[in-house]
């Protein structure tokens, strides 16, 4: 895929990653809040982590709309919402700055998940994500004003200035996206981390099963998040979230679907029925 720098909407896809893709980027280095550095594939396979993990890819660190989005996420679904699924399921997010800016960024966004830093941009490029500054239409899942937004992202630009951290959020024109990980092999027995323990004894811990990516959705503008209704859909969560007050924003976001792949319900739209067709009948072959 091309990594190309566009000035309006990208010109991207939503083709699911290949396995020889995910293999190529296993390893991949992120970083967490401590400046820790860990391969990607820990995040969505290993000892300890679920077995269906979405990961959501952000812009830089002061990005407003970004952390509006992960704002309005995570106030409907919370980990506690997680444990109704019959599948363990988490979340995960990556941005592109530097992992010294994470913890503001998490009690800026009250984000209960996990968050990495890729400042090499090394997964974004590989995934295909693209790049511009193109605003795009206003989503649903914005509540707050895009001016207020702006504000806010300057502000803790300037704030950050006494830290020395005001260039290190991250690149400007890099967009996101989301992508859901689970098993390539569903059939196999789920165990729990203290049921493995009572059976292995004091043997290494399992590598993790092997998974694929089932459902994504790359971004075109920079503030083209999957809405609230569709991940809700994926995840396989009852109801479509509340409104943010807008009803032609909330009828947009409960109507159109953005992503292609599996749900774990039956897609809601022409477009996403016809990827989720193909993409079940690509990975069967």
């Amino acid at each position: 895929m091309q990594t190309t720098e566009f000035t309006g909407d990208v010109n991207t896809n939503n083709e699911i990653p290949s396995q020889e893709m995910l293999n190529n980027m296993a390893e991949i280095s992120v970083l967490d809040r401590d400046g820790r550095s860990i391969p990607f594939k820990s995040i969505y396979t290993g000892p300890n982590v679920a077995r269906r993990v979405l990961v959501i890819f952000i812009r830089h660190f002061f990005c407003g709309n970004c952390q509006e989005y992960l704002r309005t996420l995570t106030a409907s679904i919370t980990p506690a919402t997680l444990l109704h699924l019959s599948t363990p399921t988490f979340i995960a997010v990556i941005g592109c700055g530097s992992p010294a800016l994470i913890p503001m960024y998490q009690e800026l966004t009250a984000c209960p998940f996990p968050i990495y830093a890729d400042p090499t941009k090394a997964l974004y490029d590989s995934l295909g994500m693209l790049k511009t500054l193109n605003m795009g239409e206003r989503p649903d899942y914005q509540r707050r004003g895009t001016l207020l937004g702006m504000v806010q992202s300057i502000g803790q630009g300037f704030k950050a200035l006494k830290t020395g951290k005001a260039l290190q959020a991250g690149d400007m024109q890099q967009v996101g996206g989301e992508f859901l990980f689970e098993p390539v092999d569903a059939a196999t027995p789920m165990h729990s981390p203290s049921e493995e323990t009572r059976q292995l004894g004091d043997a290494p811990e399992r590598e993790g099963e092997e998974k694929r990516v089932t459902w994504c959705h790359r971004m075109r503008n920079t503030r083209d998040h999957a809405e609230l209704p569709e991940l809700r859909e994926v995840l396989g969560l009852d109801g479509e979230g509340e409104s943010g007050g807008d009803s032609k924003r909330w009828m947009k976001a409960l109507r159109q679907r953005k992503g292609t792949g599996l749900s774990a319900r039956s897609s809601g739209s022409v477009e996403g029925g016809r990827s989720a067709r193909a993409s079940s009948e690509k990975m069967m072959r």
